[in-house]
């Protein structure tokens, strides 16, 4: 084997678009760029979303509605989870620590106890808010609401 001999393994090179190096390269002259117009400008960068001309999809789609920015987001559990969790743990007080531990809650999310079910152990519950049918099931069954803030 002679070094005019040596050659790159089959498949491994491609031949490269060589941009402005005279006609002869067949890429001379405008240099792939055409004739005229912003994209045959040095400098030239296209907007994000922009379409060639034609209206821009993101303002093509109607806008509507509004995001309150201070929305504040609870987590809803049921008086019934509230009745199985009791009933799991063998405890009589429940909070956000228990609820954490129990698996129904994440480090930051805030609780508010929701009505749907139906409640028979006398448990004291403290949360970040409940609902008005929540609060009568937790002391018609004996029990005692604390808010937390």
């Amino acid at each position: 084997m002679k070094l005019h001999e040596l050659k790159p393994a089959e498949g491994s090179t491609k031949r490269v678009k060589r941009i402005g190096r005279g006609e002869g390269s067949g890429h001379g002259g405008t240099s792939t760029r055409g004739h005229k117009g912003a994209q045959a400008r040095s400098g030239y960068s296209r907007k994000i979303g922009f379409e060639g001309g034609q209206m821009p999809i993101q303002r093509r789609l109607p806008k509507f509605g509004f995001k309150n920015r201070n929305r504040v987001e609870y987590k809803g559990i049921n008086v019934s989870v509230l009745q199985a969790i009791s009933e799991k743990l063998g405890t009589s007080v429940i909070d956000i620590e228990t609820l954490k531990s129990a698996g129904y809650l994440s480090k930051s999310q805030l609780v508010k106890i929701l009505g749907n079910g139906e409640l028979a152990a006398k448990l004291e519950v403290s949360a970040n808010a409940f609902t008005k049918s929540a609060v009568a099931k937790i002391e018609a069954a004996g029990g005692k609401v604390t808010v937390i803030e």
